[in-house]
């Protein structure tokens, strides 16, 4: 039996779930940012924004 019918059907169940992703996606994005930004500054500040965010996430 799949899952997924129930989550399609119960929008509260799946908040989380795309939650989750939403966030994931937010700290990808910083993180190729923090690697790939083409001045110092802005990788500088990607990398402090990551810390942020995971420093954010462990908190939880």
């Amino acid at each position: 039996m799949s899952i997924l019918p129930a989550l399609l059907d119960n929008p509260l169940a799946l908040a989380p779930v795309v939650i989750v992703l939403a966030h994931l996606t937010l700290v990808g994005t910083v993180a190729l940012v923090s690697v790939l930004a083409p001045t110092p500054e802005r990788r500088r500040d990607a990398r402090s924004t990551l810390s942020l965010l995971i420093r954010w996430r462990r908190a939880k």
